[in-house]
């Protein structure tokens, strides 16, 4: 609950390393131990659960924001869930899934975290400000959506390949609650993060 506050709050570098930087040491972590180790079946269901919580509430909680960096931290904690499907699955594809998810999440985190310092130089603080932004510099503002519908899986963009392997990667290990549950907290996703363009 602390990452809306510190990520208004903090220079948007610090932001950036803070949205990227713990979760691809976390997966890394993870994953090695899911290679080296096997896990049971308890430790599998406390995973989906934690996935499925994490999808939830980044979803609900991103569409009640007005400023610009709090639904990206609300997006954050939703992405956590999506990439931790592909851990929990416990396989193969799991993993293969959860890496193809990361490296496209930093992608566009990177760019969505270079794009706000020019968002704030323009000063748009609030989402309703960016209701002129297509008119004043419509170069940003085109990069801004195509960002943002990325992040909200929109095909044929990578944000959607991304949670299009990790939700197979959840059906193929037989995890038939998680992908649509994953799919029905993108679709509300798709809202929360459509209404940044």
């Amino acid at each position: 609950m602390w990452a809306p506050d510190i990520y208004e709050g903090s220079p948007t570098p610090v932001t950036a390393f803070l949205s990227i930087a713990p979760k691809i040491s976390i997966s890394a972590n993870m994953s090695r131990v899911s290679i080296v180790a096997s896990y049971g079946g308890t430790l599998q269901q406390i995973f989906f659960f934690c996935s499925i919580a994490s999808m939830i509430l980044g979803a609900l909680a991103a569409m009640a924001q007005t400023k610009v960096k709090r639904p990206l931290a609300h997006s954050s904690i939703g992405h956590v869930g999506y990439i931790r499907t592909g851990f929990s699955c416990g396989t193969i594809e799991g993993i293969q899934s959860l890496l193809i998810g990361i490296f496209i999440y930093a992608s566009m985190t990177i760019d969505a975290f270079a794009i706000v310092p020019a968002l704030r130089q323009t000063r748009v603080k609030y989402i309703a400000d960016l209701g002129a932004l297509a008119k004043t510099n419509p170069i940003l503002a085109m990069t801004f959506s195509i960002t943002m519908f990325s992040y909200a899986g929109i095909p044929p963009l990578a944000g959607f390949g991304s949670k299009f392997y990790l939700f197979f990667a959840a059906l193929g290990c037989g995890a038939y609650f998680l992908a649509p549950v994953g799919v029905v907290t993108s679709v509300i996703g798709r809202w929360a993060a459509g209404r940044l363009p």
